[in-house]
């Protein structure tokens, strides 16, 4: 009997295929030689990055103030280790500071005619989307007010979930562990509008500058190169999405994180591993887990997914180790001494008790925002 598996939605940075980045940017007035000498310095860097391919940069000849950049590399992987690096942010604040907007895309390639570009591959086939760009935000607070920071960021007002007629809000869900915060947010559109707009919004700011003094890192978000930068060092991009389109989804779902401090210098190691993890889970029918969310930057891993039942009532499914020694090579690339107690791969309920994360809040958007 042949049995089918379930339509995908996926997204994935995992699937070895060449990147190509572009950025959209809109410069102040009279900063246009200051614009070209900083990409003259930084350029030649950046070539040298593992993975860089090429890049060029363009101008508008309908509007000399816009310009494009436009880089290729060898696969995602390559460019989030180097975009989310501190080099990188070095690197780019003399361009930053002549930047008055800016867009950036990214997509695998999938087709290309011509000759090729050596290094990387191609993407073998489409992915099924849902229409959504996933992201999330995440900082410390200083250890013993935890429970003051959580009271905060679940009594806040949500903003209006329309940004613009093309960009609109559709879920933000905060969860804690420890002293860690972590926004993920699911937006239809323009993720750097929506950003943009969130943090513009009275509301917010307000909840911004009330959990301000308990970080542990100062920011100043009315300095727009301060806030810049801590938004820039508090990325945590979605490396890697799949859900089954036709699972049926009988029971309560449940919305969850779990929290993945990886080894040193393993963290994208960590993240592949989920990601395959996932991908295999998503062909079984019968597994409770009906999406998984990747998120990854540096050796911080954060794994959301929804589920169906209690998330402890399959803690194999819930932390994706189906199959022959995943544990093992799970236990590999965690940093087990990062939780207290130490976490143990080998045993599949106590590891689930220490990577779960606390919910704080979970707005979704009514469909008609």
């Amino acid at each position: 009997m042949t049995i089918s598996l379930p339509e995908r939605v996926s997204q994935s940075a995992f699937d070895g295929s060449r990147l190509r980045v572009v950025m959209l940017v809109d410069l102040h007035d009279g900063t246009q030689k200051r614009f070209l000498d900083a990409y003259e310095q930084i350029r030649h860097h950046v070539a040298a990055t593992p993975g860089h391919l090429n890049d060029q940069l363009c101008q508008s000849f309908e509007n000399p103030s816009q310009w494009l950049i436009t880089s290729e590399w060898e696969s995602a992987p390559q460019f989030l280790d180097w975009v989310n690096s501190e080099a990188h942010i070095e690197q780019i604040r003399p361009l930053s500071a002549c930047i008055r907007t800016t867009s950036s895309m990214r997509f695998n390639v999938l087709r290309e005619t011509g000759e090729r570009v050596t290094g990387g591959a191609v993407q073998q086939a489409p992915r099924l989307g849902d229409d959504l760009v996933r992201h999330a935000l995440t900082f410390t607070v200083r250890p013993g007010s935890e429970e003051a920071v959580a009271k905060l960021l679940a009594d806040y007002d949500p903003p209006s979930a329309k940004v613009d007629d093309s960009t609109r809000l559709c879920r933000t869900t905060l969860f804690m562990h420890g002293n860690r915060v972590v926004r993920t947010v699911e937006v239809k559109g323009d993720l750097t509008k929506a950003l943009r707009y969130v943090a513009r919004q009275p509301e917010v700011r307000a909840v911004e500058e009330a959990i301000n003094p308990y970080l542990e890192v100062d920011r100043d978000l009315d300095d727009p190169d301060a806030a810049r930068l801590f938004f820039t060092r508090a990325a945590l991009p979605a490396v890697h999405h799949v859900a089954a389109h036709d699972r049926a989804a009988a029971g309560s779902v449940g919305r969850h994180a779990l929290y993945y401090r990886a080894r040193p210098g393993q963290g994208s190691a960590l993240a592949r591993f989920l990601a395959q993890q996932a991908e295999a889970a998503a062909d079984l029918p019968k597994s409770p887990v009906l999406s998984s969310t990747v998120f990854q930057r540096d050796d911080i891993v954060v794994r959301l997914i929804e589920v169906r039942g209690p998330l402890d009532k399959d803690p194999v499914a819930a932390l994706a180790l189906q199959g022959d020694r995943k544990a093992a090579v799970l236990d590999r690339l965690l940093d087990s001494t990062a939780y207290q107690p130490p976490a143990d791969a080998g045993q599949p309920a106590q590891l689930l008790a220490r990577t779960g994360m606390r919910l704080i809040t979970d707005r979704l958007a009514a469909p008609d925002a």
